[in-house]
């Protein structure tokens, strides 16, 4: 797949950790595109924590994109009316995050984004990272791969022995996935 003029949404949510690990793959993305629209959960906008601290990390994506991230529903319910994108990206995905987009909530940028975007029957790819993904949140992450234009990054458990229900996408893997899911294709979702 031909990436150069394509549009893509990247969208981060709050798992903290794997923020920056993620910034490397927007960057990686933003090379080969014509075009990333970085969008940011209202977390990842505001929380400084002890990774990074939110306005850090809004201008570390601004100059990786050249665009202006969107931290608001209002700035995000466009990108369905109009269009905007081809693809869109999300990643990490926490567990809230899938729950909502599972239950139709659409209550941040993020899921907004998702649902304007979902409307045109284009695709949204999904790197879960979440301590609960065989808990809790199994069920959700079932429920959004039966759905139609959602991709599932490859993800396996991160640390089987201290954190038994927690699962991980591949980060390395949310371009070849992006690929794929541009030309209607899963990759396999799950590792050994």
């Amino acid at each position: 797949m031909d990436l150069t003029t394509k549009r893509i949404g990247f969208a981060f949510t709050g798992s903290f950790c794997t923020l920056i690990t993620v910034l490397e793959q927007m960057s990686r993305l933003a090379l080969l595109c014509d075009k990333v629209v970085p969008i940011l959960s209202n977390s990842v906008a505001s929380w400084d924590t002890r990774f990074v601290k939110a306005a850090d990390f809004y201008d570390m994506v601004y100059k990786k994109t050249g665009t202006r991230p969107i931290t608001t529903i209002c700035e995000a319910e466009p990108i369905g009316p109009k269009k905007l994108l081809d693809a869109i990206v999300v990643a990490p995905c926490t567990g809230n995050t899938i729950a909502k987009l599972a239950h139709g909530i659409t209550d941040t940028p993020v899921t907004m984004a998702v649902k304007a975007h979902l409307r045109n029957e284009r695709p949204v790819v999904l790197a879960v990272s979440s301590n609960d993904a065989l808990g809790a949140n199994g069920k959700n992450i079932g429920e959004l791969m039966n759905r139609q234009n959602i991709y599932i990054v490859p993800m396996k458990q991160d640390d089987p022995k201290n954190k038994p229900a927690s699962l991980v996408a591949d980060f390395d893997m949310i371009i070849p996935t992006l690929e794929a899911a541009l030309d209607s294709v899963q990759v396999q979702p799950i590792y050994k």
